[in-house]
């Protein structure tokens, strides 16, 4: 999964606005606004910069970032010293003075000293708190940052907060021994954030890598998470806003890709390509097609039917001892196949670039060639040879077109250790993956 938007570009200037009266018109509310207001509208542009652009020349983006920076303090600096005297307007000012020089990607001390001031001289400072958590977290300081969330909620519901809270939750799940409760935590809080704005792009967007982070955690590879996060993603690219974002497309194709929708997960990659370069993008549609190709190729490949027979002729001889009815791929309905295993041998394991699943080439005992995609188990579990029973499997036809290219195979895939018999036995635990999130977070 690739990087996640911070959700610091969401503070809006329209929380510093005072009510406007109803009827009062569009000039003279204009006129009415002070410098302070007109600032946080520029450093709202200076975060949509940061959210939007991404040109080819990567180099092009700080210095973008950079110049949109340097023009918002110089308006800041020029604020009369009567528009920052009151507590409230000083806040404003030291808020807008820290998210400023938070814009960048590296943590900046001179932003944590201003987001800090803010949050002390007007503690209901909401966005403030958004900006001083993301500032922290930068440095490390994961249990300082999510204190900075929980007290923002304290002061009421916020959808924008929640999404960071959920986000932050990932980050500290990486390596901890409370893994999988991170993550339920951080799913319950981007629901929280969905229900209070079903129309919110990002809110749906940051429930999908919630969703697709919990596919990873802990190597129970449940694929139901992955048509949640796809969901929530479709839901994400009805807000207009969130089409600017190539991470939501990026994402959405790794949620695909590994529900092995691989023309989705093409179509997908290939959007986030065109609309950042700078993602490897491109590289994960060569991935993919590089995949199709070795799998197209490998169903096509004939033993003669002598060796061929021989091969699985063991297969009859198998007393797996099991409860499941006994079937050959030919009789299986497309999706899940409840009650019954399909025995086969494995001819070959297809090697690959990415990490799952595992792929071979397998026939069952009508000597029909099939692929094997195999989720949760290391590499060294199954070899060429091996006998294997596929309990429940989830079968598909897999009939692919892209770009005047075909594949067409059947698919037979493995979710979990549970699901399959290698040589009559189950696996092995030390072959069981507990895979790490694979989240990369944008701030």
């Amino acid at each position: 999964m690739r990087r996640e938007a911070s959700g610091a570009a969401a503070s809006s200037a329209s929380g510093l606005e005072p009510q406007r009266q109803q009827g009062e018109g569009k000039h003279v509310a204009e006129a009415r606004r002070t410098l302070l207001e007109k600032t946080a509208d520029t450093v709202e542009e200076l975060y949509h910069l940061r959210d939007t652009f991404f040109p080819r020349d990567p180099t092009e983006k700080p210095a973008a970032l950079r110049a949109c920076a340097d023009a918002a303090l110089a308006v800041l600096d020029s604020l009369p010293a009567e528009q920052r005297k009151s507590p409230q307007q000083r806040a404003v000012y030291e808020f807008l003075m820290g998210k400023i020089l938070d814009v960048f990607p590296d943590y900046h001390k001179e932003a944590e000293e201003h987001l800090s001031k803010a949050v002390k001289l007007n503690p209901s400072l909401i966005d403030a708190w958004l900006c001083l958590g993301n500032c922290i977290w930068k440095k490390g300081d994961l249990e300082s940052a999510k204190n900075c969330f929980l007290s923002a909620l304290s002061k009421g519901s916020d959808k924008r907060i929640l999404c960071q809270l959920s986000m932050l939750e990932r980050s500290m799940a990486q390596g901890s021994d409370g893994q999988a409760f991170l993550v339920d935590e951080s799913i319950n809080h981007a629901k929280e954030a969905v229900l209070l704005d079903i129309k919110d792009g990002n809110s749906w967007y940051n429930l999908g890598n919630a969703y697709l982070t919990s596919f990873f955690v802990s190597g129970a590879w449940d694929h139901a998470k992955l048509h949640h996060s796809v969901k929530a993603y479709q839901n994400a690219e009805k807000d207009e806003t969130m089409k600017l974002n190539p991470d939501l497309y990026y994402n959405c194709a790794t949620a695909e890709k590994y529900l092995e929708n691989y023309e989705s997960a093409l179509r997908g990659f290939e959007a986030a390509a065109l609309k950042d370069p700078g993602l490897s993008a491109d590289t994960e549609v060569q991935k993919i097609i590089s995949i199709l190709d070795k799998l197209d190729n490998a169903t096509k490949r004939q033993l003669r039917p002598t060796i061929l027979a021989s091969s699985v002729s063991s297969l009859s001889e198998v007393n797996s001892k099991l409860s499941h009815k006994k079937v050959t791929i030919n009789i299986l309905s497309e999706g899940l196949n409840k009650t019954v295993a399909v025995l086969g041998k494995v001819a070959l394991l297809i090697r690959h670039d990415n990490v799952a699943p595992l792929y071979y080439l397998s026939c069952d005992l009508d000597q029909s060639y099939f692929i094997l995609s195999v989720y949760g188990l290391r590499s060294e579990a199954i070899k060429e040879g091996d006998r294997v029973a596929l309990l429940e499997p989830y079968y598909r036809i897999m009939d692919i077109s892209w770009k005047g290219q075909r594949y067409k195979f059947k698919s037979i895939r493995v979710d979990f250790p549970e699901q399959i018999r290698i040589n009559e036995k189950a696996p092995a635990a030390h072959h069981v993956v507990r895979a790490s999130i694979h989240a990369h977070n944008k701030s």
